[in-house]
């Protein structure tokens, strides 16, 4: 697995998200809440306090206080850190329990986009929309294309820039800040609905 993905503006933790499918995993989860950059850049960070090595077979069989410390530690590694080293903990074990630690086993083995989608609702802190937006990342940075993935992932499988799904270099990332700014500003979300 290779991706196109440029986010956080560090060569290393770029690469380790183009080669790693736990470190873009985990990425997308932390993605909340967090300008994109910080919150991409957190698997390596992460990978860095962990002794060089991101394993999600080792960081469930942690105690889940120790990730915490870990996400804690000066400077922390996303603005709610306690809430996000249990989220990422409770993830790492659902991924050892049903995929042996290996999160690429969640969209390989399938050619069905809903499968998927579905596999990764059941993923702690995968919501519908930030699961539909992975599965359009996964498509269009990763060439990860099972069938129906464009309807499974609308509106983020169109051409607008929106999401981390649209970011391959800093001006498609400029063109998804400005989108963002416009969206806020009009009171829409990612997807142009009204916000309540």
């Amino acid at each position: 697995m290779t991706g196109t993905l440029y986010i956080t503006g560090d060569a290393a933790a770029d690469e380790l998200l183009n080669n790693d499918p736990l470190a873009l995993l985990l990425g997308m989860l932390l993605d909340q809440q967090v300008p994109m950059q910080w919150a991409f850049k957190g698997p390596e960070s992460l990978r860095q306090r962990l002794g060089g090595t991101l394993d999600a077979n080792a960081i469930a069989a942690m105690p889940q206080e120790d990730l915490v410390a870990v996400f804690c530690d000066k400077p922390a590694l996303h603005r709610f850190p306690a809430v996000m080293a249990r989220r990422t903990h409770d993830l790492c074990v659902t991924l050892s329990e049903r995929y042996d630690g290996d999160a690429s086993r969640i969209w390989k083995g399938t050619r069905k986009a809903s499968v998927v989608y579905d596999r990764l609702r059941e993923l702690p802190g995968f919501g519908d929309e930030k699961s539909r937006i992975f599965l359009a990342l996964l498509a269009k940075r990763f060439k990860v294309r099972p069938t129906g993935w464009q309807e499974a992932s609308l509106p983020f499988s169109d051409e607008v820039p929106r999401t981390i799904a649209d970011v391959t270099n800093p001006a498609t990332l400029a063109a998804v800040q400005k989108f963002k700014k416009e969206m806020k500003a009009a009171k829409r979300d990612k997807q142009g609905r009204a916000l309540a």
